[in-house]
C-alpha cells in the first residue's frame, strides 16, 4: 500500500485544453466538444531542441507545462517517470518507410526521436533536472504502470515526482494494428506530504481481477478513454475536479487491477 498526494495537474486533450479548462467539463459546468489542438511551441525547451521535438514530445511538454503552471515547485527538482503505450509512431513509421528505400536514409534527427525515452531526454534539457528519470510503456495499462511507478518513487526517493502519460494516434498503416483516435497526455506531480496546493490524497494497492475498470459515466468522455491509453486516467481527473472521495480501478499491464483510493486534500 503506498500512499502519495497530487499538488498539481496538466491536461491536453481535443476539447480538454488544459487542467482549468478540463475542469469545467469533468465537473459537468460545461458540455464535452472535441477540438482540434493546436500546434504547441514548448516555451521551456531551447530553440534548437524546440526545433527537433516531435508531435508526441510537444504533447507531453504541453501537459507537462501546463502542471507546472499550477505548482510551486522546481521542476528541476522533480523526479520523472515518462509513460507512453508506442512512443512516438509517426517516426517509427517514416524509418521504416526510409529502411526500405534502397539507400536506407535515416537522419539523426530521426534516430535520436525514435527511442522510447524521448520525451525525458528533452525534459531534462528543458529543466536542467538531474533527479531520477525512467521511461515505461505498459500497452493499454500505461497509465496504471506510470502512476504505480511514480508513487513508488516518491515512496522510496523521498522526491516528489512528475508523472507524465501520453499518446498520439499513428499514421497508417499501423493505425490498422494500433487504433488510438484522438492525442491524449495527463501530468501528475505527486508527493510524499500534502502542501498548500493539494488537491488528492491517493492510496495504491493491488486490486481484484474480478472488478470492473473505473469508466465515464458521459458516452463521448467514454470514447476519449477508450480511445488513448492516457485517456484510462479520465476517471481519477474526473474526481479530482469533483472534489470527490472515490475508490478507483485500473486495469495493469500484466493482467491485474490497481486500486486506488482518492481522497479530496
Amino acid at each position: 500500500m503506498i500512499k502519495v498526494y497530487i499538488s498539481a495537474v496538466g491536461l491536453a486533450a481535443p476539447g480538454l485544453e488544459g487542467w482549468a479548462k478540463g475542469c469545467r467539463v469533468l465537473t459537468g459546468e460545461r458540455p464535452y466538444l472535441s477540438q482540434p489542438l493546436d500546434r504547441y511551441k514548448p516555451r521551456l525547451l531551447p530553440a534548437n531542441e524546440r526545433r527537433r521535438a516531435t508531435e508526441v514530445v510537444r504533447l507531453a511538454f504541453r501537459a507537462c507545462e501546463d502542471a507546472l503552471d499550477n505548482s510551486n515547485l522546481d521542476p528541476g527538482s522533480l523526479a520523472g517517470v515518462f509513460a507512453s503505450s508506442g512512443g512516438d509512431y509517426p517516426i517509427i513509421d517514416q524509418i521504416c518507410r526510409a529502411l526500405r528505400q534502397p539507400q536506407r536514409a535515416v537522419s539523426p534527427t530521426q534516430f535520436h526521436n525514435s527511442v522510447h525515452n524521448a520525451a525525458a531526454g528533452y525534459w531534462s534539457i528543458a529543466t536542467g533536472s538531474r533527479a531520477p528519470s525512467i521511461s515505461l510503456a505498459g500497452y493499454d495499462g500505461s497509465f496504471s504502470a506510470g502512476l504505480l511507478e511514480a508513487a513508488t518513487q516518491v515512496m522510496l526517493e523521498g522526491l516528489p515526482a512528475l508523472l507524465a502519460v501520453y499518446d498520439i494516434p499513428p499514421p497508417p498503416p499501423l493505425l490498422a494494428e494500433r487504433s488510438i483516435l484522438d492525442p491524449f497526455a495527463v501530468t501528475l506531480i505527486l508527493d510524499a506530504a500534502p502542501d498548500d496546493a493539494c488537491l488528492a490524497a491517493l492510496t495504491l494497492y493491488s486490486g481484484t481481477e474480478s472488478e470492473d475498470e473505473s469508466q465515464m459515466g458521459e458516452i463521448a468522455l467514454e470514447a476519449v478513454r477508450l480511445g488513448n491509453p492516457a485517456a484510462r486516467s479520465l476517471p481519477l481527473l474526473r474526481a479530482i475536479a469533483r472534489c470527490e472521495t472515490r475508490q478507483l480501478h485500473f486495469s495493469t499491464p500484466n493482467g491485474g487491477m490497481l486500486a486506488v483510493d482518492l481522497m479530496p486534500c
